[in-house]
C-alpha cells in the first residue's frame, strides 16, 4: 500500500507542476500533507516536517548566503570579464552560446557544488539568451545536465556516498568511470550543439558586428542602468512571442534580470554604481579561497558562505545603507529559493517518515528477476536513473545501493561495479524536484520549474543511458 501511495504522490506532484495547476511550493507542501493523511499518519505530519526541515536547514542556509555572496560578486563586477569573453566567443551565434553554456557549467562544476555552478552560469549566460530571444529552458536544461555528469566528482557527493555506504575507496570508484563519464559529457556538448542549431534556425544567425549595427528592425535593450542602447538585429523575423525548442511559449520574456516588466533587459551595465574595480583582485582572491576551502572541507559549507557573504559586504560596501541595499536587491532570490527548500523538506519528510521510500525501494529491488543476478551492475545502472530522480542521494546510496550490492555479491558481482553503476543516473538527478540547487537554477533564470522538467528530463535521461552504455562498452560496468 505504501509503495503504491509513494509512487502516486510523486506522480501527482510532477503532473500538477508540469501542467502548471499548482506552484512548486504549494505542491511540495500540500500534496505530501494530503498523502500523509491518506496513509493514516496525519497525526505524525508535524514530526515528519520538523525532521525534514532539520535535515535541509543547513542546505537552505548555504543557499541563502551563497546567493547573497555571488549576488554581491555580480554587483561588484567579478564576472563581467567572463560575460565579455563569452560574448566575444559566441559572437551572437545561438550554437556557440548553447555550447558555451555547457562548457561553462562543466568547468564551474569542478567546485563540486551545484548551486554555485548554476549561479555563475546563469549570471554569465542569461544576458546573451535574453538579448537574442533564445529559449531559457535550453540554458537551464543544458546547464543542469552538464552539472549532473560532473556531480560524480569524488568531492561532489554521490561518489563519496557510494564509497561510504559500501566501505570502498572513492578513487577506486571514480577513476575507472572517467571514460564513461567523459562520453556522457561529450554527449552533453553534442546535445548543446544540436539544440543550438535548433535555436539558430528559429531566431537566425548573427555575427557580433551585425549585432552592434543599428537597423530599422532592431530590438533595443538597455543595460542595467539604462545608460545606452544595445541594438540586436533579428536575422529572421517572427511572431512576437518567443517559443522554446519544444514549441512552448517562453514565459516572462519581457522581464528584466531583476524581474522588471519593462519590455527590456536589465543586464550587466558596465557603468553601474555597484561596481568596485579597485577591489577586483580582492574579490577574485576571496572567491578562489572560498571555493578552495569548500573543496578541502575546512569548514561546513553554510559557515563558509556565511563568513564569505559578511566579508564581501563589509569590504565592498562599508556604508550601512549600501549593505542594506545589496541585501534587499537579492532578497527576492533568497526568499524564493529558501522557501522552496523548506517546502521540499515537507515532501522528503513525509516520504521518509511514512516509510514510503523504503517500501518503494524494497519493491523495486524485489522485482528484479532471479536470472538478472549476474547482471546486477547493469540493473543498478538502469535503476539509478529513475531512483535518483525520485529519491534523495542519501536515500538511494544509503538505502538502496547496499541492498543491490548484497544481491550482486550473491552472484559474484563486485561491490565496486555496483558503486560505479550507481553513478549513472546523476545527469537526471540534478533536475529532480528533491534537489535544492535546481530551484536556484530555474529561479535565477526565471523559468517555470514545470517547463524545465518537461524539457530537460528526456535529454538528461538519454545522457545517463549514454554513460551506462559507455560503461558497458568499456567493461567498467
Amino acid at each position: 500500500m505504501l509503495t503504491v501511495l509513494g509512487f502516486a504522490m510523486i506522480a501527482t506532484f510532477l503532473v500538477l507542476i508540469m501542467m502548471k495547476k499548482m506552484s512548486p511550493i504549494a505542491a511540495l507542501v500540500l500534496i505530501p500533507a494530503l498523502f500523509c493523511v491518506a496513509v493514516g499518519q496525519g497525526a505524525q505530519l508535524g514530526d515528519y516536517v520538523i525532521e525534514g526541515v532539520g535535515k535541509l536547514a543547513p542546505t537552505a542556509a548555504m543557499l541563502m548566503f551563497a546567493i547573497v555572496y555571488f549576488g554581491v560578486m555580480i554587483d561588484v563586477g567579478l564576472f563581467d570579464p567572463i560575460v565579455r569573453g563569452i560574448l566575444r566567443f559566441c559572437k551572437a551565434d545561438p550554437v556557440r552560446i548553447v555550447v558555451g553554456t555547457a562548457v561553462l557549467a562543466a568547468i564551474v562544476s569542478l567546485d563540486g557544488d551545484g548551486s554555485t555552478t548554476f549561479m555563475i552560469t546563469v549570471s554569465a549566460m542569461y544576458p546573451l539568451y535574453k538579448r537574442l530571444g533564445m529559449s531559457l529552458v535550453v540554458m537551464t536544461g543544458v546547464a543542469a545536465t552538464a552539472n549532473g555528469v560532473m556531480n560524480t566528482l569524488p568531492w561532489g557527493g554521490p561518489t563519496a556516498r557510494a564509497a561510504t555506504a559500501l566501505e570502498l575507496d572513492a578513487a577506486d570508484i571514480f577513476v575507472p568511470m572517467i571514460p564513461a563519464l567523459g562520453m556522457g559529457l561529450l554527449f552533453v556538448f553534442v546535445l548543446a550543439y544540436v539544440l543550438g542549431r535548433r535555436e539558430r534556425k528559429r531566431i537566425g544567425y548573427l555575427t557580433l558586428d551585425e549585432a552592434l549595427v543599428p537597423e530599422t528592425d532592431t530590438v533595443l535593450v538597455a543595460t542595467g542602468g539604462g545608460t545606452g542602447p544595445d541594438p540586436i538585429k533579428r536575422a529572421t523575423g517572427g511572431p512576437g512571442a518567443d517559443r522554446d525548442a519544444d514549441g512552448d511559449a517562453e514565459r516572462g520574456a519581457g522581464r528584466g534580470a531583476d524581474g522588471d516588466a519593462d519590455g527590456g533587459f536589465q543586464g550587466l551595465d558596465p557603468h553601474r554604481a555597484t561596481l568596485r574595480p579597485r577591489l577586483y583582485w580582492f574579490n577574485a582572491g576571496l572567491t578562489v579561497a572560498l571555493l578552495a576551502a569548500m573543496i578541502l572541507e575546512l569548514m561546513p559549507i553554510p559557515v563558509l558562505f556565511l563568513l564569505g557573504a559578511a566579508l564581501a559586504l563589509t569590504v565592498n560596501y562599508p556604508n550601512m545603507a549600501e549593505q542594506k541595499a545589496r541585501i534587499a536587491a537579492h532578497a527576492d532570490n533568497v526568499l524564493n529559493v529558501s522557501g522552496m527548500v523548506f517546502a521540499a523538506a515537507v515532501f522528503t519528510g513525509v516520504l521518509t517518515g511514512t516509510g514510503m521510500v523504503k517500501h518503494m525501494a524494497d519493491w523495486l529491488v524485489g522485482a528484479i528477476p532471479e536470472g538478472m543476478g549476474p547482471h546486477m551492475g547493469l540493473v543498478t545502472g538502469v535503476l539509478s536513473i529513475p531512483l535518483t530522480y525520485f529519491m534523495s542521494n542519501d536515500g538511494f546510496y544509503f538505502g538502496v545501493v547496499p541492498v543491490l550490492a548484497e544481491a550482486g555479491a550473491a552472484h559474484g558481482v563486485s561491490p565496486l561495479e555496483i558503486a560505479r553503476a550507481s553513478l549513472v543516473g546523476q545527469a537526471l538527478h540534478m533536475s529532480s524536484p528533491l534537489v535544492p540547487a535546481v530551484y536556484v537554477l530555474v529561479g535565477m533564470a526565471k523559468v517555470e520549474f514545470g517547463d524545465h522538467t518537461r524539457f530537460t528530463v528526456k535529454w538528461a535521461a538519454l545522457t545517463s543511458l549514454v554513460v551506462l552504455a559507455a560503461g558497458i562498452l568499456f567493461g567498467i560496468i
